[in-house]
């Protein structure tokens, strides 16, 4: 179907802001002088498109994201490309994600292809943003939200959408170095049938407490098992977990509770062409225990937009700790690291058309 094409007002900032130390980014404290907005009713469909300042919203107590979280998001980056251009990895993927989530939370749907071009727009006047320092990138925001004045659950009539972008360096303090990640057994994420495989802040929210007390214990992140039987693998708060088994990868399947991640996606892809024998299936605990005990499990690593490979380096579990691979990051987190950072940059060729240049 033929999306409408967007009019979009662009209203530049009058002053800009002064930019970040590159060398001291963090994650998600700056953000760029110009954001992307438009709206949704029943009446109009989507309508008032505008770049415009970075700046606050107005919304009514009545609000209905307040009350009743109907909220999406998504996260893409975009980096400084060999050549001098700004290269966005994989943008119509989540934006077609965001989709998916939108059907799941009864919000309506973006037109996607305009929105990326709004997006390059956005980008093009931003791009003294986008970090050139090693490892840093510009971190993408879209995210809708109910705005309808209403208290009484039904959907909202009323939706914004929006953009921010912020320039970040590494997600973890510790850089790509493998991570302690908290196994988590009494909590739950996300229960067949649920809202898992959106994207939604609900999500995120109910994995606070849990995440809490993961950092009390020294680790960095949260390792969700299934909510049925506390026992087979899932996800982590940030990211889909990969595991080497004897060699082969393995992760868990999609079936509705685990986030369909893009970079986990690409290495599922790039690990079919490098010749890496790679598996999606149910992996319990008491495997992974036991293939620490004998040896078989090598390697452990998240995937995700934020730190795209993460290695681990232990597992905390029912109070025992489950060292993998000596604590060192591992040869095939370290290939797919490398890997994936070279495609984004564009210093290796493009042979999936996953590269979008902004600007």
């Amino acid at each position: 179907m033929t999306e409408k094409a967007l009019n979009i007002t662009l209203r530049k900032a009058e002053t800009l802001k002064l930019k970040p130390d590159e060398s001291n980014l963090g994650f998600g404290r700056h953000f760029t002088d110009h954001m992307f907005v438009m709206q949704w009713s029943s009446e109009r469909g989507w309508h008032d498109a505008e770049i415009k300042p970075y700046g606050s919203f107005s919304l009514e107590p009545s609000a209905m994201v307040f009350h009743y979280a109907q909220e999406i998001f998504e996260g893409l980056k975009a980096y400084h490309g060999l050549d001098g251009s700004i290269l966005l990895f994989r943008p119509l993927d989540n934006l077609n994600r965001l989709n998916r989530s939108a059907v799941r939370m009864c919000m309506p749907e973006i037109p996607a292809e305009e929105v990326l071009k709004a997006l390059k727009q956005m980008i093009a006047l931003d791009r003294d943003w986008v970090p050139k320092a090693p490892g840093a990138s510009l971190y993408i925001r879209p995210a809708m939200i109910a705005t309808e004045a209403a208290v009484g659950l039904h959907p909202s009539n009323e939706y914004l959408f929006f953009i921010i972008c912020c320039p970040v360096g590494a997600y973890y303090a510790e850089g790509f170095k493998p991570t302690k990640i908290y196994v988590e057994d009494r909590y739950v994420r996300a229960v067949a049938g649920g809202v898992g495989e959106a994207k939604t802040g609900c999500n995120y929210a109910a994995s606070l407490k849990a995440f809490a007390e993961a950092k009390e214990k020294g680790c960095s992140q949260v390792l969700w098992l299934d909510a049925a039987e506390r026992k087979y693998v899932e996800e982590v708060g940030t990211s889909n977990i990969f595991f080497v088994l004897n060699g082969e990868l393995v992760t868990p399947p999609l079936g509705g509770t685990i986030l369909p991640g893009i970079t986990r996606a690409t290495v599922l892809r790039l690990a079919a062409d490098w010749g890496i024998k790679a598996s999606e299936r149910r992996i319990s605990m008491d495997e992974i225990m036991t293939a620490t005990a004998n040896g078989s499990l090598s390697e452990a690593f998240g995937s995700g937009t934020a730190a795209v490979i993460s290695p681990v380096g232990e597992f905390i579990y029912q109070d025992k700790v489950i060292q993998i691979g000596g604590g060192q990051t591992g040869p095939i987190a370290q290939q797919f690291f490398d890997g994936i950072q070279q495609m984004q940059r564009g210093l290796r060729p493009d042979t999936y058309g996953w590269l979008v240049r902004a600007a």
